[in-house]
């Protein structure tokens, strides 16, 4: 990724283009569910197609810049010796910082593990973690439960 494209800058909405600001409404309304395609929401904020396509994937809301620092993974794993040392060094090695650990006891040989990370230092995709972890002989469920700060 270029320094441009991972530079980020907090800018009041009232100084934001007309057509900027329009496309947030409209990602918005998509989000939400109130219309069902990207024609539906331009045509209801009075906005080009064009114009969106051209700004969605470069505007966001600030609250949405600060909740994709935090997720919380479940993760469903055989109890065996070095289990949880060995995912945790896992996620240290992607540079995923651990907030919260949560574990079960295991129950018939399984245990229940939920990690709270701040991946904003994270060296590699949510996605090539997730996979790291899946090799790993001993994890038989990972998932994404949630992603906020």
């Amino acid at each position: 990724m270029s320094e441009r494209e991972d530079t980020f800058y907090l800018i009041r909405s009232d100084f934001l283009p007309e057509s900027m600001r329009k496309t947030l409404e409209a990602k918005q309304l998509l989000d939400r569910g109130k219309v069902n395609s990207i024609f539906e929401a331009v045509k209801q904020v009075d906005l080009s197609r064009s114009a969106f396509y051209k700004y969605r994937d470069a505007v966001f809301p600030f609250k949405t810049v600060i909740q994709e620092r935090m997720i919380t993974l479940f993760i469903h794993l055989e109890d065996r010796a070095g289990a949880l040392s060995k995912l945790l060094t896992t996620v240290a090695q992607a540079g995923g910082n651990i907030l919260t650990i949560h574990q079960t006891i295991p129950i018939q040989g399984k245990a229940n593990v939920t990690l709270s990370l701040d991946v904003h230092q994270m060296k590699v995709p949510i996605e090539q973690l997730m996979n790291k972890v899946k090799e790993l002989s001993f994890i038989e469920k990972i998932e994404i439960v949630s992603s906020g700060g």
